[in-house]
């Protein structure tokens, strides 16, 4: 199936509703403190990268962050409310501007792909794709993170053997994953979706509330090959 060439501009909310002054707060000093620059990637020495798209509140990324000090991660998420939701979980009220923070997370504000686009060639060992936007609507198709070109430019970002995690609820979605990234099986190796939540990959609040609607999630793991 032909599909649209993805549009170079950023789609998506930013935020649903006037910030809280806490939550200005977070964004205004403590985001520019976790805020991923690449002259200075992570205060510390890591052995692994990882990228996080869509980090929606923020669940996944901590857990993930928290169990593998070794591993840099940086996430990354336009909504503000998501942003707001992580970093107050790693920052105590009142302690915006001098409590510690994770030495190997990293948030990203901005579109992925630009992102992407800025990372050296070979330098992702991880990539987690969970419940994103399904942009359920044919037209908007070429918004869809999971996108021939998007595809072809992780590709180029993840290590031979790296893994690229993706879960979806959306029926839509996981069809459409199950075809544009069958496409690219000179690219990735998959055993498949799993039907469950496989070990390791920490709950978000999107994966509950879909179980809670009854509502399937589907996990895949593709393999850089």
């Amino acid at each position: 199936m032909a599909v649209k060439p993805s549009p170079d501009r950023l789609y998506g909310r930013q935020r649903t509703h006037a910030l809280r002054p806490r939550q200005q707060l977070l964004l205004d000093i403590t985001l520019p403190r976790l805020r991923y620059n690449p002259a200075i990637p992570f205060p510390a020495p890591i052995q692994n990268l990882w990228l996080e798209v869509g980090f929606g509140g923020g669940e996944h990324a901590r857990a993930q962050a928290a169990a593998h000090p070794q591993a840099g991660l940086i996430a990354c998420e336009v909504f503000e409310q998501g942003i707001c939701s992580l970093i107050a979980a790693l920052v105590p009220e009142g302690q915006e501007a001098t409590a510690p923070l994770p030495a190997n997370l990293r948030l990203w504000d901005d579109d992925a792909r630009a992102l992407l686009r800025a990372l050296p060639e070979a330098s992702l060992d991880k990539l987690f794709l969970l419940f994103p936007d399904p942009w359920p609507k044919a037209r908007h198709a070429k918004r869809r993170f999971v996108h021939p070109d998007t595809v072809q430019l992780a590709a180029t970002r993840l290590k031979p053997a790296a893994e690229w995690r993706i879960a979806s609820d959306d029926p839509t979605y996981q069809a459409w994953v199950t075809e544009i990234m069958g496409a690219h099986t000179h690219l990735f190796s998959s055993a498949g979706p799993a039907t469950s939540r496989p070990e390791g990959w920490p709950p978000t609040r999107y994966e509950a509330k879909a179980l809670k609607a009854g509502r399937s999630p589907l996990y895949w793991r593709f393999v850089r090959l």
